[in-house]
């Protein structure tokens, strides 16, 4: 079969691949074994799961034992001080410090120098609030703090789901995590693909609204800065006027774009609040579901009556680049894409300034 001198040449020059072959399949055996020791017993893909609702139902939510060991890193570098209870012989920061700001000026000092200096960390800002500094940055921080205090009080049953210590609460660390602008704030985009007429305008370009897909980049400003309808067309191909569901095709790209935008917002799938078997009954939603509706309303609030008002006082390089409007706030400014904000890290107990729209109450 082969030329004669091909032959000899083998004949002459024996090869021993026997040797060889078994040291490669030996150790290839060995690390396959090991691969698939690791990945089953002891790798990164060892799972854990939250049951979102009846068994049997799929309804749950998977998660990688190595991620739900991993905290949200931000957690590292938030600072808080024990407030300090005032005595009788407590100075009011408004007699003792010139040009103090008017809303805190009641605080003792220490409680005073004690909540600045940790809101200068947590906003990044070094000279956040400095004394007669009238800048745009004081008045925000000044319709902020009193934002942060009516959504402690108001929006307790949202803010405040820690079955353990009662207190969760936010303050500026939970959106501004050190830097002056939050991350996950979001612009108003209008059309966003100048190509075509109508509807399509809105959509087929990946944008950061539309967590980079196809669908569209309105959904935020459709949900959480107007009230429009989260809804989907009906599944039946005939229904009658009196019964028709007025959501169309283009509400229902809409409403997937927003569940989209949750799903990567708080690090959960469809099931974190539905039975997908039975989207259309709300019967069989997680308790989640409600709650994410109370944070749908609160987002808007935080929108329409503290941040959208604030618009002429930003300058114009803080503003939206194609209409010109004010940062604006969804789940992820305090998310990040863990299902709770700071895994449920108290963040008011130390801040009885931040805690209420009342007096603060020291203990």
């Amino acid at each position: 079969m082969f030329p004669k001198w091909y032959d000899k040449w083998n004949k002459d020059n024996p090869t021993n691949i026997l040797g060889p072959a078994i040291l490669v399949g030996a150790a290839g055996g060995a690390i396959f074994i090991g691969a698939a020791w690791w990945a089953v017993w002891q790798g990164p893909y060892d799972q854990e799961s939250m049951q979102t609702g009846p068994r049997g139902t799929g309804m749950h939510v998977a998660r990688f034992t190595s991620d739900l060991n991993t905290q949200d890193p931000s957690i590292a570098n938030f600072v808080t001080f024990p407030p300090v209870v005032p005595t009788e012989d407590s100075v009011r920061a408004g007699d003792a410090i010139e040009g103090v700001e008017p809303l805190l000026a009641d605080l003792t000092v220490e409680n005073y120098e004690r909540l600045i200096t940790a809101m200068r960390s947590w906003t990044g800002i070094e000279d956040l609030l400095e004394p007669g500094l009238e800048n745009y940055q004081t008045v925000v921080a000044r319709s902020m703090i009193q934002m942060t205090q009516e959504l402690n009080e108001f929006w307790e049953a949202k803010v405040n789901q820690n079955p353990a210590t009662g207190n969760v609460g936010v303050n500026c660390y939970t959106c501004h995590r050190g830097e002056p602008v939050p991350t996950h704030v979001w612009f108003k985009l209008g059309d966003v693909n100048m190509a075509a007429a109508g509807w399509s305008a809105n959509q087929n370009r990946a944008t950061v609204q539309s967590q980079f897909t196809a669908l569209p980049s309105d959904a935020l400003e459709k949900f959480l800065l107007e009230d429009n309808a989260i809804n989907v067309h009906d599944l039946e191909p005939r229904v009658s006027a009196a019964m028709r569901n007025p959501a169309t095709v283009q509400d229902t790209y809409r409403t997937y774009a927003l569940m989209n935008y949750f799903s990567n917002a708080l690090g959960v799938n469809c099931t974190f609040c539905h039975n997908t078997r039975a989207f259309y009954d709300p019967a069989q939603n997680t308790p989640q579901w409600t709650i994410a509706n109370l944070g749908i309303i609160m987002v808007q609030e935080i929108n329409n009556d503290w941040l959208v008002p604030l618009t002429d006082e930003f300058p114009a390089d803080r503003l939206g680049p194609v209409f010109g409007d004010v940062a604006k706030v969804a789940c992820a400014t305090c998310h990040k894409g863990y299902q709770q904000p700071m895994h449920r890290l108290d963040m008011i107990s130390d801040w009885p300034e931040l805690a209420g729209t009342g007096e603060p109450v020291y203990e």
